[in-house]
């Protein structure tokens, strides 16, 4: 007769962190999966400012390259279109050893122009708070107000009879 052991049953901490393992694998699948979904619906993310403003100016570039004009007519549209790609490539050779040198000179600009558009957003929308509480103020002709209904201004009126 043989004994035989039943297998020992792995001690709970082990089968927790087995559980967590597995739990923190699902998540890094589902992540990379959401990751790939959005990749393909919006398209590939935006690179760093400096990359950005170069395709800008090469986008820029190529279309007013091909620009026609009409003002200048038939004789003077090829000359003026010449004169045109040459301001353009001397301003795309003025440019390019800048943004490759510092490209995060660009970022920081970037950043800049971000906060700068949240402080004045945040001053126009005091503003506009300010504005609307005044409205309500002069349409509130109740008598408990300081200045008596009359007027906009804090003081009140004194009768001098």
């Amino acid at each position: 007769m043989s004994e035989e052991r039943p297998a020992p049953e792995p001690p709970e901490a082990e089968q927790r962190a087995t559980d967590a393992d597995a739990w923190a694998k699902a998540c890094a699948e589902d992540l990379a999966a959401e990751k790939t979904r959005r990749r393909a619906e919006q398209g590939p993310p935006p690179g760093s400012a400096a990359e950005e403003l170069r395709r800008f100016v090469d986008t820029v570039a190529d279309k007013l390259s091909g620009l026609q004009s009409p003002l200048l007519g038939g004789l003077a549209g090829p000359a003026a279109q010449q004169a045109v790609r040459q301001v353009v490539e001397q301003a795309k050779a003025a440019v390019e050893p800048v943004m490759e040198r510092n490209p995060e000179v660009f970022d920081h600009l970037a950043a800049a122009g971000t906060e700068l558009l949240a402080a004045y957003r945040s001053a126009v929308q005091a503003q506009e708070r300010r504005w609307t509480t005044r409205a309500a103020d002069l349409d509130d002709d109740r008598p408990g107000r300081p200045d008596g209904g009359e007027g906009t201004g804090p003081g009140q009126r004194i009768d001098l009879d």
